[in-house]
Formats: C-alpha cells, sequence, structure tokens
C-alpha cells in the first residue's frame, strides 16, 4: 500500500471521522484529487448529516439493524447519502412517513430531500389530517402503506402502557387525571403533550381534551419560554384543619 494511503488509513482509524480539510491537513496536500484518489483506493462513506462533509473508512462503522451508525453526533448510512437513506426507509415503512416521523428516526432534518424524491417520482405523497405522508412509489407496496396508515387511529395515538393497561383504559385515566387539574395546569399539560405528539400536536392534543387549538399552543409556548406562574398548592386557610388539645382537667 502506498506511505500516502498507510498515512489516511492509520489517521481514520485513529479519528474515526474527519472533514476533508482535516484529511488534507493529514496528507500534507493542499489538493482534493488527491485526497479522492487515496480514498477511492481505501474504500469510504460520506456522512449524510452534516451536508455530506465527514468521511470514514468503509470498514469502520458498526452500522445497527436499521443500517445507521453515529460518530460524534454525525451520522453515516449503509445507504450512503440522505435522498437514498430517505428513499429506502420510506419504502420500508409499513405505513409511510410524515416528515417529522421521518426525521425523528434519521436525527436531520428532511423535508426538503423528502420534496426533491416526490419531485424526481421517487416517492410519492398524500395529505392526510393535515400533514403530507410519504409513501412507496410502486403502486402494490403504496397501497399496502396507506392501508396501515388509514387502520391507525386518527386522532392522538396512546401507547399500551409499561404495566399492560389497553389504550382505552390508558385514555380514560389521562381523562380522569386532566379533569382534577386547574385551569392553568391544564393548558401546560395540554401543551406538553401537544409538543411530545410534534407537527399537527395543537391539533391533535385540543381535539382529545376538548380544549381549543390556541389554548394548547399558548400552553406550549409558555412551557417552553418557561413563562409559568408559580401559583401555590393550597389557598390561605385551606388544607386540614389543626387540631387542639384538650386539656385535661
Amino acid at each position: 500500500m502506498p506511505l500516502a494511503a498507510q498515512i489516511l488509513r492509520s489517521f481514520l482509524q485513529r479519528k474515526q471521522i474527519a472533514t476533508l480539510q482535516e484529511l488534507k491537513e493529514a496528507l500534507g496536500t493542499i489538493s482534493t484529487m488527491t485526497v479522492f484518489r487515496k480514498l477511492k483506493t481505501l474504500g469510504y462513506r460520506t456522512s449524510y448529516s452534516h451536508r455530506g462533509k465527514y468521511y470514514t473508512l468503509a470498514d469502520i462503522p458498526r452500522f445497527d439493524a436499521q443500517g445507521l451508525w453515529s460518530c460524534r453526533n454525525v451520522w453515516f448510512s449503509h445507504q450512503g447519502n440522505l435522498l437514498a437513506t430517505a428513499q429506502k426507509f420510506v419504502e420500508q415503512s409499513p405505513a409511510g412517513f410524515t416528515a417529522s416521523e421521518l426525521q425523528a428516526v434519521l436525527n436531520v432534518e428532511v423535508k426538503q430531500s423528502l420534496l426533491e424524491l416526490v419531485e424526481r417520482r421517487r416517492l410519492e405523497r398524500r395529505p392526510r389530517e393535515g400533514v403530507y405522508v410519504y409513501f412507496a412509489r410502486e403502486a402494490g407496496r403504496q397501497r399496502e402503506q396507506r392501508l396501515q396508515r388509514e387502520a391507525r387511529p386518527a386522532e392522538w395515538e396512546i401507547e399500551e402502557s409499561a404495566v399492560g393497561a389497553g389504550s382505552e383504559e390508558l385514555k380514560a385515566a389521562i381523562i380522569l387525571f386532566y379533569s382534577l387539574l386547574d385551569e392553568q395546569q391544564r393548558r401546560l399539560y395540554a401543551g406538553l403533550e401537544a409538543h411530545k405528539v410534534g407537527q399537527g400536536g395543537d391539533r391533535k392534543i385540543a381535539k382529545f381534551l376538548g380544549l381549543d387549538v390556541h389554548t394548547v399552543a399558548r400552553g406550549r409556548r409558555e412551557l417552553l419560554a418557561r413563562e409559568v406562574e408559580r401559583q401555590r398548592i393550597r389557598q390561605a386557610g385551606g388544607g386540614r384543619k389543626k387540631t387542639e388539645k384538650k386539656s385535661l382537667e
């Protein structure tokens, strides 16, 4: 193996990932083509995050079951770049993806990439519940995904709890808990749950709890801005009355 390639391999094995500028400095060159010639000889991958500016050797990543690998918050995919990764994830998804759902999986902004894939006729998108859902282009696969998506509850989806309670029981428990809160606490709780849901959360939580959507949005904004009035748990004079000791005569 040529000396320059050995230097590059040792550098990446030690650092695991590096930018083009760092690779140039390691080789002592200002030539981009020189770096890429050596990388091609060794075999390499580029990150799908950070606009693809990080590089690693092909045999360094240890991809997880989804084909993803992260090093210092830089993400690599077995599929290669972000477009190819987003397309593969959507095609393999049982019910397609919204942009926010896929972003949560890939840990990067994906909206523009999904739009580009639609424009290139590599994916399809359909509106549902006020947001776009992205599906496979192939008609048969897309039909399966859309049926799976339609089968999901349209409103706020609540997973089964860790203790095994059914979703309907959990929903009933949440409604009961919510009814015990005061006005401010209800607004803040609704805002918290809306933030957890993500895109479309204000509307979904408002409908589930019977609130105005603007009230939910207000609660979410107050929480994120920490503009919360710390009220007293009990009003003055509230609570259990003090017991008076009777004197024995």
